[in-house]
């Protein structure tokens, strides 16, 4: 396998043209593109560009085709581009760094996002490359950020995700779940072990609610211990329906997701995990520790978690561009990286995202 970009792969910087969000007119990217338009023009990219036409005629946006499994390439000239789909084989992320153009991604589990912070590092980039694939587009990463610094710093770090069964979902969205096979590395207590997927199962409520939440992959436990000095970090899933999670659990303890890995199973692993509905509400709650001071927030979008990783997407794509009133950062950087942590919930509550404060005994508004 090559990591090469396609010879005939060429972005050019334009810092007049239009953003290029590739996967445009997905379940996320359509979404932000109703975002982004308010903003800037739009360049929408995906395998089957008559499925976006309708939105890109309403939002005034031009859309192509750019197949990232197609080795056909392809031509622009743009002033960002987000990559709101898998990209596996780096072909939009080499092209970005080729020619200097601010990337943004919010689509890579953990070892994708280390591979992609060891490329773009080593072709010293010119231009911003925000690797923004924490939960929800990396909003998770900003709470974080923005919670450590009311604290002065973190120690620990625990984020609780209420994944709604009801809720729209693209099929990128399920791929940090197809991994539940796999032990993945976290840093507790200063210390890196492995861990196992749905081990350590707690309740935790989440705004009103308590959830029973069990370990995943999500590379902000990879991020947040290098960016943010956390010893510890870590990131647990559980269903809205307590019964749908009891029974994930128990197919793990079957050995599924062990011996049915691979391409052979994965129709049943997707059926298991991936079943989207029309429209739910998203809820992550984070918790930062600093001695013996703990604050806590849930974040909240009744429009779901395709909104909410959007909103994440936005907020990298004007860090990028330098349009959150903080200069463009320089090199790879993760989002919870940001100059201007006290503002992240103020741009939330802007955006419609509600936050709840959590104390020992009560919940009160942000």
């Amino acid at each position: 396998m090559t990591y090469n970009v396609v010879m005939s792969d060429v972005l050019r910087l334009d810092e007049t043209g239009p953003v290029l969000l590739v996967g445009g007119y997905g379940t996320v990217g359509a979404e932000l593109s109703a975002m982004a338009a308010q903003r800037w023009p739009l360049l929408l990219t995906g395998r089957s560009p008559v499925r976006g036409a309708a939105l890109a005629e309403r939002l005034g946006a031009e859309v192509r085709r750019w197949d990232l499994a197609d080795p056909a390439g392809f031509s622009a000239s743009v002033r960002a581009v987000v990559s709101v789909v898998n990209d596996p084989e780096d072909r939009v992320l080499r092209a970005a760094l080729a020619a200097g153009v601010p990337y943004v991604d919010i689509t890579r589990w953990t070892g994708r996002l280390q591979r992609a912070a060891t490329v773009a590092a080593m072709a010293r980039p010119s231009a911003p490359v925000l690797l923004s694939s924490g939960w929800m587009g990396g909003v998770t990463n900003l709470v974080a950020a923005a919670l450590a610094a009311e604290l002065g710093g973190a120690d620990r770090v625990e984020v609780a995700i209420r994944w709604d069964l009801a809720d729209q979902a693209g099929a990128d969205s399920v791929e940090f779940m197809d991994r539940l096979g796999l032990d993945y590395e976290v840093v507790e207590n200063g210390r890196r072990r492995l861990v196992m997927p749905l081990s350590d199962t707690r309740s935790v409520r989440i705004g009103e609610t308590p959830t029973c939440v069990a370990r995943i992959d999500t590379p902000e436990q990879f991020t947040l211990p290098l960016t943010l000095g956390a010893d510890t970090a870590i990131t647990r899933i559980g269903f809205s329906s307590t019964a749908s999670t009891l029974a994930l659990l128990a197919v793990k303890r079957t050995g599924l997701f062990r011996w049915g890995r691979g391409d052979r199973f994965a129709t049943l692993r997707r059926t298991l995990l991936y079943s989207p509905g029309d429209g739910g509400t998203a809820q992550v709650r984070v918790d930062v520790t600093r001695g013996d001071r703990t604050t806590a927030v849930t974040i909240t979008d009744t429009r779901g978690q395709a909104h909410l990783t959007a909103v994440g997407a936005l907020a990298g794509l004007r860090r990028v561009l330098g349009a959150d009133g903080a200069p463009a950062p320089q090199g790879v950087v993760f989002p919870e990286m940001t100059p201007r942590p006290a503002q992240v919930l103020d741009f939330l509550r802007d955006m419609g995202v509600a936050l709840l404060r959590h104390s020992d005994t009560t919940a009160t508004a942000a």
